[in-house]
């Protein structure tokens, strides 16, 4: 009788803990919010290879379709390293859209 009472104390300390996370937390999983998110999953994951600036390796002039696809399915270039696809890393359409506006934001010269 005492192990069951452990087990469910045990298991009210950990579920009900995540369950009032869960009711009370208004960012659904995985998504960026604000440019803040955006910049910091640009500096983290695509600065190394496209420069601070988006100066290598990416060509604002081409669709936002064309470069979404590119960000979400990864695309083999001449030699490596290859644009990874970020689709399969929880990256959803809407996502790889505000990182391709923030790319080509960095593009342009300031004023």
């Amino acid at each position: 009788m005492k192990l069951n009472r452990v087990k469910l104390l045990a298991i009210i300390l950990i579920i009900l803990p995540l369950f009032v996370l869960m009711l009370f937390n208004t960012k659904p999983a995985g998504t960026l919010v604000n440019a803040a998110d955006t910049a910091e999953t640009y500096r983290t994951k695509c600065a190394m290879c496209h420069s601070p600036k988006a100066e290598k390796q990416f060509d604002p002039a081409k669709p936002d379709a064309e470069l979404v696809e590119t960000t979400l399915k990864g695309k083999k270039g001449e030699k490596p390293p290859y644009m990874p696809g970020f689709e399969a890393k929880g990256m959803t359409p809407e996502q790889a859209l505000e990182l391709v506006t923030f790319m080509k934001d960095l593009r342009k010269p300031a004023n």
